[in-house]
């Protein structure tokens, strides 16, 4: 079902006003419909005690604390019931072993927060190598992705506080150490040092005890860039450092910035992703590629001697080739050897790859589920082989694994289950698109259910595969109340490789939203629901393709959440770090690019006399990726047209939508109450 874009369209935006993020008007607007919905779903026994659900499952002490390997130390981030913003903090691989490990706490966000009056949330931190003395702690107010960086002082667990430390004020910053002594950094240096999208123009060289203004500058990109970054391997005996000028979303000029600030090309596709490990370069090119005599697949992973492709040489190893049904997920080094996650089907199969004087060795990882989907977790491969390992699925929880390359696999520990599985069963069919496509879905439900309340998830987009994984929340609050659960593995995403997800690129974009209708429909001519019992949920770009759903195939479904969504594809290139998106979607200021985009932009294509199922439309104030305007104003002109919608804004989280634990359980509480108060009527 397609129409053309709503003639009652007002040429003029009257809900422009909403864009104003903190505007007085606009927080007011928020506020008054946040009480709406609240008090709509919230406050209600079963409300409270699912909320109570969900945040224990967040807060619990038994879930996986993962880490990050740094030389002799792991480094773990933590929030639980007492400590709500968060610890971060290290321990040894020997402590970690242990039945109670022992944890050296570095900060006390919350602590730090209270002390300093700021709404810190954590957003990471880098740690200098290998001295392990040294740390750049960025921290965001409220979830944001700008964020104030401060060097901390590991040895006396302060942060630095001298004339000369390295303190960047809040800003969308990219930072890393080169020594002691300097980093490489981008971030706001005032005029034109922002590309249009929002991030780092230049790329600078930052020496201790000078003013950042003074920072050497060793690389500028366009202004028309997505970002430029800089970053050296500090590795002993391949000691380099790189930049990186991103043209779009999906393509990059790569260099080595060698130690007189001049640059050598790799010459590489720019839609290639590409990684420098030691004397090897590794190139997965995203589009059929000739070099030399050979054309490689799109797909593909390559491997070359580092230096000898840089002097010209064009001899390439293929390591992986795709096929109809398999492609490469994730590849990680160890020191001396590549771990090498495929995709068969959305199934995922695990190799150790070896490189030798007599090509690379091949073995399969054994030891792992059946049924599950593995992920590389952290290596360092700095220093050693060995690697974390993750496997779930929707009915396992998740095992960390910690393994040496070469040796075998140790469980290291379990997550509980926080549902009971007993007559579950997880499935995968394929549904037929419209072009004859077949389109995967995973289905988890009991066996032999009748149609009942279903919720449909999905995304679609920036080759981001949705691969089967163990979530205690949606089990105890969907699944446990007797609701079918289903993921669609559609166009836009990786789960064939980069042609699933070219082929839905900017005018291919109507693909992506064919697949989730067929998968829609699917489901009810097998049996499993029935369009007024199915519900659909996605976030970012699956929040755009929540809109798509709701103006162009309303008839589908019998309720609708949108996340943090994309919805006004018209200005959406004006808004936050829209700009950077322009090679998935289109320039709407092109007129042929217009032409496409028009056909779904759902805040463009609402129609007062459709009949469209209850939405809940959610986003964050702070989220300065994708503008809260979206969200704000297509609601407002959906009740304008006197449809059934519900809104909530958090004031806090960023993209993510929570900031902590508490919002988060929040925010899951009323999508599910939402959901199953629409569905299982």
């Amino acid at each position: 079902m397609t129409h053309s874009p709503s003639t009652s369209t007002p040429a003029v935006d009257a809900n422009l006003w909403l864009e104003d993020v903190t505007g007085d008007e606009a927080l007011t607007w928020v506020r008054e419909h946040n009480d709406k919905t609240i008090a709509e779903f919230a406050g209600t026994n079963a409300f409270e005690y699912l909320e109570s659900n969900v945040r224990s499952i967040l807060d619990t002490d038994a879930r996986i604390a993962y880490a990050r390997r740094r030389g002799p130390y792991l480094y773990n981030f933590w929030r639980d019931a007492e400590h709500a913003r968060g610890l971060w903090r290290r321990t040894t691989m020997d402590e970690y072993r242990s039945d109670t490990t022992e944890w050296e706490i570095l900060v006390d966000v919350d602590e730090l927060a209270e002390r300093e009056g700021e709404n810190w949330v954590w957003s990471g931190a880098q740690v200098l190598r290998p001295d392990q003395n040294l740390a750049l702690l960025s921290l965001s107010r409220g979830g944001a992705d700008a964020v104030v960086v401060r060097e901390f002082d590991l040895t006396t667990r302060t942060f630095v506080d001298t004339e000369d430390r390295f303190h960047v004020a809040e800003a969308k910053t990219d930072i890393g150490w080169i020594d002691s002594e300097s980093v490489y950094i981008g971030t706001d240096f005032g005029e034109r040092t922002l590309t249009d999208s929002g991030y780092p123009r230049l790329v600078k060289r930052w020496s201790r005890g000078t003013p950042l203004a003074e920072a050497v500058t060793v690389f500028e990109g366009e202004q028309t860039d997505v970002a430029v970054s800089g970053w050296h391997d500090s590795t002993p005996g391949f000691e380099r450092s790189f930049v990186e000028r991103a043209i779009d979303f999906h393509s990059s000029h790569r260099f080595q910035l060698l130690g007189d600030d001049t640059l050598v090309r790799i010459d590489t596709p720019e839609d290639a992703r590409i990684s420098v490990h030691r004397e090897w370069l590794l190139i997965r090119p995203r589009s059929p590629w000739t070099a030399g005599d050979t054309t490689y697949p799109a797909g593909a992973l390559l491997a070359a001697k580092y230096d000898d492709y840089l002097a010209g040489s064009r001899a390439l190893t293929t390591l992986f080739r795709p096929d109809a049904h398999t492609s490469l997920e994730q590849y990680a080094w160890t020191r001396d050897h590549l771990l090498v996650v495929t995709l068969s089907d959305v199934q995922s199969h695990v190799q150790v790859l070896t490189p030798s004087e007599n090509g690379w060795e091949t073995t399969q990882l054994e030891g792992l589920p059946d049924l599950t989907s593995s992920e590389v977790i952290d290596t360092d491969p700095r220093e050693s082989d060995d690697f974390f390992l993750n496997s779930s699925g929707y009915l396992t929880p998740a095992t960390l694994f910690s393994g040496t390359a070469g040796g075998a696999l140790e469980a290291l520990e379990s997550a509980p289950a926080f549902f009971d599985t007993t007559g579950l069963t997880a499935a995968q069919y394929f549904a037929e698109s419209v072009d004859g496509t077949r389109v995967p879905y995973f289905v988890v439900r009991r066996e032999d259910a009748p149609a009942g309340p279903t919720l449909l998830y999905g995304y679609g987009g920036f080759e981001k595969s949705m691969t089967p994984g163990y979530s205690g929340i949606n089990g105890s609050a969907w699944l446990q109340r007797g609701g079918t659960y289903v993921v669609a593995n559609i166009r836009g995403g990786g789960e064939y490789g980069p042609q699933w997800h070219t082929q839905a690129l900017r005018e291919g974009r109507h693909k992506v939203h064919e697949d989730f209708a067929a998968v829609a429909r699917d489901l009810v001519a097998r049996g499993i629901t029935t369009p007024e019992q199915l519900g659909a949920l996605g976030g970012s770009n699956g929040g755009l393709l929540m809109g798509i759903m709701l103006t162009k195939y309303p008839e589908l479904f019998g309720a609708i959440v949108c996340q943090v969504p994309l919805l006004d594809m018209k200005r959406y290139h004006l808004l936050l770090a829209g700009a950077s998106w322009m090679a998935e979607y289109g320039d709407p200021d092109d007129p042929d690019d217009w032409a496409f985009i028009s056909e779904y932009s759902p805040y463009q294509n609402t129609r007062a006399t459709a009949l469209y199922p209850p939405i809940l439309i959610a986003t964050s104030t702070r989220d300065d990726r994708v503008h809260p305007g979206h969200a704000r104003k297509m609601t407002a002109r959906l009740e304008d047209e006197g449809h059934t919608v519900y809104y909530y804004e958090n004031i806090e989280g960023g993209h993510g939508g929570a900031a902590d634990n508490a919002q988060a359980a929040f925010k899951s509480a009323l999508t599910y109450t939402f959901l199953w108060d629409q569905l299982a009527r």
